[in-house]
């Protein structure tokens, strides 16, 4: 499985949609695979400007609400328009509630089961159009109180994190901006190749330190490198083998050795 981040799908200095991304990753992507893909509200925002010729209020959570439910549609359009015809592609818009809930968790570890049998890709976003902040702060306090483990799943790395434990996937692939982790994110020659381990609690303990090099985020509001290691700690440790580097590269690139990345897992 695998998971694309918003700036990945952004040619930043055109301000437009990434077509050549989506075109190269709809042509590798194949049922068997769920497939994790932000990209809703920053192709909402792209496609806005485009027609209205201006923004909504950059720091308004009803204009990222409002973008995200105009993106979706397209983000859909254009994984359909470039995923292999003869197979099958599905929606699938999720919230914290699915995870944290076991029945619906159960429902939506089904779902993507058989969406292999059925020669379809799952596409997943977490449903950010209709998920109000405020009310989400008091579900999540509310389950906080009765001490179970939640999960927030806003950041889709998270949610990919979430889905690979769900399904126990063998692989999960993180596309990004970069090439992945760095020691130094202002040296480039300091990209960390691998980060292994005999052990889940050693891998959790170099997770742990190499969280500490990272800072920044691609734009305002991301997480960045701290968050991913995070999310993709537990998914690591309980056997998923984790591939980090860039979307300019095709799937099999990055799977193969054949392109630069930071591949994390258990020895």
């Amino acid at each position: 499985m695998g998971k694309i981040g918003s700036m990945a799908l952004i040619r930043k200095r055109d301000n437009d949609v990434n077509y050549n991304i989506l075109a190269r990753l709809g042509d590798e992507l194949r049922p068997g695979m769920v497939w994790v893909s932000s990209g809703a509200t920053e192709i909402g925002r792209v496609d806005y400007m485009r027609r209205s010729r201006r923004e909504l209020d950059e720091d308004s959570a009803d204009a990222k609400t409002d973008y995200a439910a105009q993106g979706q549609a397209i983000l859909m359009a254009s994984y359909r328009q470039f995923i292999r015809p003869e197979y099958s592609v599905r929606q699938v818009l999720v919230e914290h509630q699915h995870f944290n809930d076991p029945e619906k968790r159960e429902h939506i570890r089904r779902l993507l089961r058989r969406a292999a049998e059925h020669d379809a890709i799952p596409i997943v976003n977490y449903n950010d159009p209709v998920s109000d902040e405020e009310n989400r702060k008091m579900e999540l306090a509310h389950l906080r109180d009765t001490g179970a483990d939640i999960v927030e799943c806003v950041d889709n790395d998270e949610t990919a994190a979430v889905i690979a434990q769900l399904l126990r996937a063998k692989l999960l692939i993180i596309l990004t901006s970069a090439d992945g982790i760095y020691e130094d994110a202002d040296n480039p020659s300091s990209l960390v190749r691998t980060v292994f381990a005999n052990s889940p609690d050693e891998l959790r303990a170099k997770l742990g330190a190499l969280q500490l090099s990272c800072r920044g985020a691609s734009r305002a509001g991301a997480n960045g490198m701290r968050a991913k290691l995070r999310y993709i700690t537990e998914p690591a440790a309980n056997g998923t083998t984790i591939i980090i580097g860039s979307a300019r590269f095709r799937l099999s690139e990055l799977i193969e050795d054949r392109a630069p990345h930071t591949r994390i897992g258990l020895l």
